[in-house]
């Protein structure tokens, strides 16, 4: 009778998970796949286009410049915040004095809302009063120059993913047994010798989850850009996400806001996909 219950049972147990599944991912995926085949407006009705909308993005340059601008935007935040977060986490780790304390503080940023961090930095880049051009004592257009804005953003986006990242590598650096590193210290390895050889292989199960949730979360930025830059100068910083919103919002094209979301889907799919396979034969889980 045990038996024949423990599957009702375990079935009760992840009900409520998977309602939130199905409710708050797969229904609006589906939901959002269904608009994308239609050309219902915001203000206005629609009706079924079929395909329309994926050809007419894919024809226009829209759709490849802010895929270009969200690779380029991840590309200059992931790796540079993910280098920081682990050498910010090699010092917490070190049980100095005070650092419960900074651990707080340095977590702050990624508490905040980004579309406050953005309104503060927005007056940090301020050219005329801003903090950073009085440091700098020169006039810099941080956010209007097509060549500093992208940079300015991505360095924004670093600025608040430090420390969150940090966490997650000291969790993984206090997993790591200290017996390793005295065996390898006593055969001679260097520091940057156990960096490579021990530290870096052991951490690749918490590498593999901070860049997947970082890369995700740069290909879906959104507050930081539009209070920042809101995607100019010149489409130079319209992160895909900011398309999105410009054509459902501002130009009352749900329809193809929606095949724009459905397309983001498929490509985190895709990349979440890559990640799992590059990292699952070169992940390290037992340390004993």
């Amino acid at each position: 009778m045990m038996r024949s219950r423990s599957p009702w049972t375990a079935w009760l147990l992840v009900a409520p998970a998977t309602i939130g599944v199905v409710a708050f991912i797969l229904l609006p995926v589906l939901v959002a796949f269904g608009l994308s085949l239609t050309n219902w407006q915001l203000v206005g009705g629609g009706g079924f286009v079929g395909l329309e909308n994926y050809r007419a993005l894919l024809t226009s340059g829209a759709l490849l410049n802010s895929l270009v601008v969200t690779a380029l935007f991840t590309l200059m935040s992931v790796p540079v915040a993910m280098a920081l977060g682990l050498l910010l986490a090699m010092q917490l780790n070190r049980a100095l004095p005070g650092a419960g304390v900074f651990r707080v503080i340095v977590v702050i940023p990624w508490v905040c809302a980004p579309l406050a961090i953005g309104v503060v930095f927005s007056w940090i880049y301020q050219p005329s009063y801003g903090a950073l051009n009085a440091i700098l004592g020169r006039r810099v257009e941080w956010l209007t120059d097509p060549s500093l804005a992208l940079p300015s953003v991505a360095f924004v986006a670093i600025w608040q993913a430090v420390g969150y990242i940090a966490l997650f590598y000291q969790a993984g650096l206090q997993k790591i047994p200290s017996s390793i590193y005295e065996a390898a210290e006593l055969d001679g390895a260097g520091p940057l010798r156990r960096l490579w050889s021990i530290t870096l292989p052991l951490l690749r199960p918490t590498t593999f989850f901070v860049a997947l949730t970082q890369i995700v979360a740069s290909f879906q930025v959104f507050d930081t850009v539009y209070a920042l830059t809101g995607g100019g100068p010149g489409r130079r910083t319209e992160v895909i996400a900011s398309l999105i919103y410009s054509e459902a919002f501002t130009s009352y094209r749900m329809g193809r806001a929606s095949a724009i979301a459905v397309i983001l889907f498929v490509i985190l799919a895709l990349v979440a996909i890559v990640q799992q396979r590059y990292f699952s034969s070169r992940i390290t889980y037992d340390m004993s």
